[in-house]
């Protein structure tokens, strides 16, 4: 055990006084922060604040276009059609947007800008929706009906919520969102924590095959307790790296929202033209979400997050372990092992992205309970409290193939980790493991 744990001790603390180490655990958070402060900028920004004169030869326009921080409408119906195409760049406009007079308005021609630059997407649906309104509303008052009638008519449909025996609940419309997304966070955590840390560990190994250094530990402690040294050792900086990136990430999307908040509620008017959420509506939004973050059970899904990074690391990380011990030379030839083990947390990820939509489907259930899917889709799951019985089942069968991978694993190591100058195949690894000692 004191071996083991001197192994232990030498992997953590070899990596986590790396500068590559403390440079990736202080730059990541950073890079993230910068990541949603330029996401910020960019729906933000536009093409500049356009000047854009409005010819309205329809007379739709009972009341000017609603200025933007990316455009600024002036009416200029003194002006001919031709005289507008020659006196806007004079007058300092980017364009011309031009409503050509409506004869019926069942029939509307066509609306038409006219500039040398193009608008960008926002504004012309920013633009479009208001046209549409005005349109609507010029019809509406065409055809004498009443708008209060009109809005009456309209059903505000909101689909409530009560458990089988009778009681309401409240809408979940916030802890849904809420939760969609911690758990596409979660999965994402688990994809690259075991793609990374598994790599890290076979890297180890390989390292220590190729320069011979292996020779020398062999000689003074088992292979077993070397390869569960480097795992476990590994796991503890990732566990660390993890810890670090949680308070930190979180401090830094806080910082990037205080002080670089979404300003105009118009830019996150999305692609089909619907009504801005104004600043009212946005703080209510927001709020609900820190209520919701604030209500989950963080003592309960944090310790089950962990069990099954630990579950999950120690099963790719055994297999990672095995490839690196039978990897010679030639690297190259040796990635090729990676591939079986690559494609089950590839399917995993996208199994995620699709049950984080549905969390209690029988999809979601099945790949919860495959050892291979469990340590990302479960997760993923955990923030819309699934039956604890699932949890369980999914918990226990994943920590039993974990040790039985971690011990055909070491049956690998044993042989390969001092095999040299020849190639291994997938057949050969399989009849290493029942090789006798």
């Amino acid at each position: 055990m004191n071996k083991l744990w001197l192994i232990i001790k030498r992997e953590y603390i070899t990596r986590v006084r790396k500068w590559t180490f403390i440079i990736a655990t202080i730059l990541t958070p950073l890079g993230i922060g910068l990541y949603f402060l330029v996401s910020v900028l960019i729906m933000g920004y536009e093409s500049g604040n356009q000047r854009i004169a409005v010819l309205d030869e329809g007379n739709i326009l009972d009341k000017p276009l609603k200025t933007t921080d990316r455009a600024f409408f002036k009416k200029k119906n003194e002006w001919s059609f031709e005289e507008a195409l020659v006196n806007f760049k004079e007058e300092a406009f980017d364009g011309v947007l031009h409503i050509p007079p409506i004869e019926d308005l069942k029939k509307i021609p066509s609306i038409t800008y006219y500039s040398d630059q193009s608008l960008g997407i926002r504004t012309q649906q920013f633009i479009n929706k208001q046209l549409e309104d005005r349109i609507k509303n010029a019809r509406i008052a065409k055809s004498g009906l009443d708008k209060k009638t009109l809005k009456d008519l309209e059903a505000d449909i909101s689909i409530g919520l009560k458990s089988p025996n009778g009681e309401k609940e409240k809408d979940k419309t916030a802890s849904t969102m809420v939760a969609t997304g911690i758990g596409i966070f979660m999965g994402f955590v688990m994809y690259m924590t075991v793609f990374i840390y598994g790599m890290m560990v076979m890297r180890s190994v390989t390292e220590e095959k190729t320069t011979r250094i292996v020779e020398v530990m062999i000689s003074s402690v088992k292979p077993f307790q070397l390869m569960m040294g480097k795992i476990i050792g590994v796991g503890a900086v990732g566990l660390t790296q993890i810890t670090i990136w949680g308070i930190l990430i979180p401090i830094m999307a806080f910082l990037v929202g205080l002080f670089f908040g979404p300003g105009d509620p118009d830019q996150f008017n999305d692609f089909s033209g619907s009504a801005a959420m104004d600043e009212e509506d946005m703080e209510i939004m927001m709020n609900l979400v820190v209520t919701e973050l604030l209500a989950l059970n963080w003592w309960y899904i944090l310790p089950l997050f962990i069990l099954f990074f630990l579950g999950g690391y120690f099963l790719y990380a055994s297999l990672y372990a095995a490839v690196g011990s039978a990897m010679g030379d030639d690297l190259g030839e040796g990635q090729s092992l990676t591939i079986p083990i690559t494609i089950p947390v590839i399917i995993a990820f996208v199994v995620m992205t699709v049950v984080v939509q549905n969390p209690h489907s029988d999809l979601a259930f099945w790949s919860s309970m495959f050892p291979l899917f469990s340590p990302i889709v479960m997760p993923a799951r955990l923030a819309f409290q699934p039956p604890l019985w699932e949890i369980g089942l999914s918990l226990i069968l994943l920590l039993v193939t974990a040790i039985s991978f971690v011990w055909l694993s070491s049956r690998i190591y044993r042989v390969a980790i001092l095999l040299y100058g020849k190639k291994i195949s997938v057949r050969e690894l399989g009849r290493w493991i029942f090789t006798s000692d």
